[in-house]
């Protein structure tokens, strides 16, 4: 994906879909402060997106029609920066924002955006504020007129629109969360003491697994990583408090915040009324050390063979002894022969913490878990507790955001596509995705081009790669078919609904959802994402690259700015996500979404050694004083970077071959305006805490060197700004790293 990095518990909705995306590109799609959902993320996605974490995109405007309530449509070419701050110009660049007195060879960050970080002040809410956070924000706002009406309207019973009434009206009744505290899990917590033994265990993690609560070892479904034509069953890894970087890196920030985090927890088991809530916090960190232990590192994990160990049913009980994963397995109703293990390690060392003499510290785990799953859904006095850690000390941020917008990430995580059609309905024009379709033409031909022109790759190996590229599947906008709700069940506070119990009817829903698909073809036409995303993703199982209606806005896409403007913005993102199907984790696939190699061993080879040396790179970027990006952990994004603003240029030379270059702009060429219009997507400020956060946690790299990475090596960025020896961004031509 092209942005950071999702929120984990906001990604259960869409996991399945997403199955096998390339984990590179994950945007920040919901803010971190929303509700905690009880929904578990599936763990091993195999796809890539835009922005942060993320990592993880259409037809017919014609199709939008059958909505559940009538809107206006009302294109939105301009889009204001939070409101007050400042209109986009109809040129696509805001000179107002440059810092004139940096020397782009020097800074090209501050050249271009320089101004705008001095006179920017992180909103309270937020612990990052950008480019990609000013175009949520504006879809949220443009998103609140929607759902405000939506509010007003009658709707039949088990209606779309009523259940996106009674799901919000659910979220805003915390009266009654208040009231009720802890008591929702009050049964859930019960059944924890109950467990006596092992075969109780089994049989609570069972019952846990349909609500999406089995902290130990849950399944999901999703495309066979070898055959992307079949639904196949993965077996997940347990539940961390925090990314595994934090416990399997031992340094002193790590420390820190360990010791923090076990703070926070012991402030849940006060809650649970626990007396010794010191002791079983600390325990129960410890525990998750050693858990973590058995994991892969993040590293490792972008390697989808190492994540893909497919076993028998059967062969289950040479893993583990204590626990009997096929009964398990046929009980919860999964009806299938073969699952694949995405944490072997994990599982061969399952019985030395699933056994008879660790069942106290395992009951504090699974306790711990519950709670903390369900933090931000019982009340405010939770809520805010846990805001104070996973917000305000790991990121920075001083407040939550209000109670509208939390309210409508809600409806967007789980009835995103019944909203979304309201969306597109309103704010998404067919022309739009015709010049969308333009731009993507020019990026393949790019793409061709560049890969007809490697010189590190055989004549064998460029056949097969230009056979995968030719066989993506492209999707803009919205989806073909939306997404039934019709056996959800969301009830309004007045029929005696909550919140929670409204959570646990989506959870029961998406259960049978995902039994539904086993054993079954995969359906390629469903969405990863809503059309009010502000993100875009790459799949590999699905060969597929996805652009969501509300990505095609400025910075990214402006109707109104030259040609330059937009090659830098939407068709890098283009680039980017086309460039996933080729990094270090999607070039392990093949045309038709299989893992499956199709290089030639030296060609793998150069290019496991390009990968090294843009690592490289990256790993001496230091955000923070003592925090560096993790160069190989980024890769994909890296990758997706480069190669998305290589192939962009030269697709926006292509076009102005065809059309003709329209001259300086404000002074400026089109190659300089291409490579501004890049920086520009970059802009960003963060505080240091959300920084030193995400180099653990997110594979894209912080903004401000996405702005110059990639452009130091390009040739035409060094010509465009004459950046020569002995400019802070020079690098040698011998030096300079191509890949795609």
């Amino acid at each position: 994906m092209f942005f950071p990095r999702i929120r984990q518990t906001l990604c259960a909705l869409i996991c399945e879909i997403l199955g096998n995306i390339s984990m590179s590109t994950k945007i920040l799609i919901f803010d971190k402060t929303v509700l905690h959902f009880k929904i578990i993320l599936m763990k091993k996605l195999n796809i890539a997106v835009l922005a942060f974490s993320g990592i993880v995109f259409l037809n017919s405007c014609g199709t939008t029609k059958n909505t559940t309530a009538t809107v206006e449509k009302t294109p939105t070419n301009i889009v204001v920066e939070n409101s007050s701050l400042t209109i986009y110009p109809e040129n696509g660049i805001n000179l107002s924002y440059m810092d004139k007195t940096v020397r782009p060879q020097d800074d090209f960050f501050s050249y271009v955006n320089g101004n705008w970080v001095k006179e920017t002040q992180i909103p309270s809410d937020k612990a990052s504020w950008g480019s990609f956070n000013a175009l949520r924000e504006n879809v949220d706002d443009a998103s609140l007129d929607i759902l405000n009406k939506i509010l007003t309207e009658k709707y039949a019973e088990g209606s779309e629109g009523q259940k996106i009434q009674n799901l919000y009206a659910s979220f805003m009744d915390v009266e009654k969360r208040n009231a009720a505290g802890i008591s929702p899990i009050k049964s859930d917590l019960a059944k924890v003491d109950a467990i006596k033994n092992i075969n109780d265990l089994q049989k609570y993690l069972l019952d846990a697994t349909k609500l999406s609560d089995n902290s130990f070892y849950g399944w999901r479904v999703g495309a066979d990583m070898k055959n992307s034509k079949m639904n196949a069953v993965y077996l997940g890894g347990p539940d961390l408090g925090l990314g595994r970087d934090y416990y399997q890196k031992v340094n002193e920030a790590n420390t820190k915040t360990l010791a923090e985090y076990q703070n926070y927890v012991a402030k849940l088991f006060v809650v649970l009324g626990y007396k010794n809530s010191d002791a079983a916090a600390k325990n129960v960190v410890d525990f998750e050390k050693q858990l973590a232990n058995y994991l892969l590192t993040l590293e490792q994990n972008r390697d989808a063979n190492l994540r893909y160990n497919p076993k028998n049913v059967n062969e289950l009980s040479g893993l583990v002894k204590n626990v009997n994963l096929a009964k398990y397995l046929k009980d919860a109703g999964v009806n299938t022969d073969k699952v694949i293990v995405g944490e072997l390690k994990y599982y061969q060392n399952m019985d030395q913490f699933i056994n008879q003499k660790n069942l106290p510290l395992l009951k504090d785990y699974l306790k711990y878990h519950i709670i903390n799953g369900n933090a931000s859904n019982l009340g405010d006095s939770l809520d805010n507790i846990r805001f104070d850690f996973y917000s305000k000390y790991l990121q920075g941020q001083k407040e939550q955001r209000a109670m509208d917008k939390r309210g409508l990430a809600l409806v967007n995580s789980i009835l995103g596509e019944a909203f979304g059609k309201l969306y597109v309905d309103k704010y998404f024009t067919p022309e739009s995705k015709q010049q969308m379709e333009m731009y993507i033409d020019y990026i393949l031909k790019s793409f061709k081009t560049h890969i007809n022109d490697m010189d590190w790759m055989s004549p064998e190996t460029k056949v097969k790669a230009q056979e995968k590229l030719s066989k993506f599947t492209v999707k803009i906008a919205y989806p073909d078919q939306w997404k039934d709700y019709s056996k959800l069940k969301v009830e309004a506070p007045a029929q005696g609904a909550t919140l929670y119990s409204n959570l646990q009817n989506v959870s029961a829903w998406q259960y049978q959802k995902s039994l539904e698909k086993v054993g079954k073809p995969v359906d390629k036409t469903e969405w990863g994402m809503s059309p009010q995303t502000v993100n875009a993703y790459y799949s590999g199982s699905n060969n597929e690259i996805v652009f969501p209606a509300a990505i095609l806005q400025p910075p990214f896409y402006n109707p109104k700015a030259d040609a330059a403007v937009n090659f830098g913005g939407i068709g890098a993102v283009i680039g980017h996500e086309i460039s996933h199907g080729f990094d270090d984790s999607g070039s392990r696939f093949d045309g038709d979404g299989n893992l499956n190699n199709w290089w030639t061993d030296q060609d793998r080879k150069n290019f496991d050694a390009k990968v090294g040396q843009l690592a490289a790179q990256y790993n001496a970027y230091e955000p923070v004083k003592g925090s560096f990006v993790n160069g190989k952990f980024t890769s994909g994004e890296n990758i997706g970077d480069l190669g998305g603003v290589a192939v962009a240029y030269d697709a926006l030379q292509m076009y102005l071959k065809d059309k003709g270059d329209v001259g300086l702009i404000s002074g400026f060429n089109q190659d300089q305006r291409f490579f501004m219009s890049w920086a520009t997507v970059w802009r960003t400020k963060s505080t240091d805490q959300y920084m030193m956060n995400q180099v653990k946690t997110d594979p894209h790299s912080p903004g401000y060197f996405r702005a110059f990475g990639p452009l130091v090596n390009q040739d035409s960025f060094m010509k465009a700004f004459d950046i020569k020896p002995g400019d802070k961004l020079y690098k040698a031509p011998a030096e300079r790293i191509k890949i795609w």
